[in-house]
């Protein structure tokens, strides 16, 4: 346990298990007490007994897009720990798989909702809540596959490539009390990717220099520095987190 974060406040969206459950972990390990949310209560309570219980994390259970969610969210933290210093935006989804030329509109809808405009969202209530006043730091959850054509899952990537440039805007509006920056991960093992790599991990995994795929430790550290005074003179910039991936052309 270190103090890097002690007395600071967080919440991380998608936080039952994965990415947003490794973030919370290193948040936690790091002196910060953290509010997890996720849309189905068990895994979310399970999540904030690995976190050690009450006295470390809450969980509120919620659609990542709901409004009423959010303002419970953000309210329920500030009321527990008395301050909400630090926000991940971790909540994405991907339901559909193919040409976004065959993509069916309300599918797309929703994932826009969920992956781009609730992100504005949270961060609109977390600021007008806590963050105007005293002050923070954003980190967004992007992807490469934001960053060019991403075959078969084509609209997350456009969502994505939203939110890195959501991050720079916000940058820039929110400067200089609050710094916004976000990670965009390439392969990482979560039940989430898992359809990107099951049964054939080590062909994938050749085409990343650093020869494996990335695991949620890898986001994690990234972004506990990004959250951190480490990172204090860093504002509206995405880290690639890719083994080298895409320094071979790959996605």
């Amino acid at each position: 346990m270190t103090s890097r974060f002690g007395g600071r406040t967080a919440i991380v969206t998608g936080a039952s298990r994965g990415i947003g459950l490794a973030v919370a972990q290193r948040l936690v390990e790091e002196g910060a007490r953290v509010c997890i949310t996720a849309r189905n209560p068990e895994p979310l309570q399970e999540a904030v007994d690995a976190l050690g219980g009450p006295e470390h994390a809450i969980a509120v259970p919620g659609r990542a897009d709901d409004p009423e969610h959010q303002d419970a969210a953000i309210a329920q933290t500030i009321e527990t720990f008395g301050g909400l210093d630090l926000f991940v935006n971790n909540t994405g989804i991907n339901p559909v798989y193919g040409r976004m030329v065959d993509l069916e509109l309300d599918a797309a809808r929703k994932i826009f909702e969920v992956n781009a405009l609730s992100a504005i969202s949270w961060v609109q209530k977390a600021h007008e809540a806590r963050m105007a006043e005293n002050g923070g730091a954003i980190v967004n959850i992007s992807s490469v596959a934001g960053l060019k054509p991403a075959p078969g899952i084509g609209f997350y990537g456009a969502t994505k490539a939203m939110i890195k440039h959501i991050t720079e805007e916000l940058a820039v509006e929110l400067a200089p009390d609050v710094r916004v920056n976000g990670v965009a991960p390439a392969v990482v093992k979560t039940r989430f990717a898992s359809a990107l790599y099951e049964g054939r991990e080590e062909k994938v995994a050749a085409e990343y220099p650093m020869g494996r795929l990335g695991v949620p430790e890898d986001v994690s550290g990234a972004v506990s520095f990004l959250l951190s005074d480490d990172a204090s003179w860093i504002t509206g910039h995405t880290l690639v987190l890719d083994g080298g991936m895409t320094l071979r052309g790959g996605l």
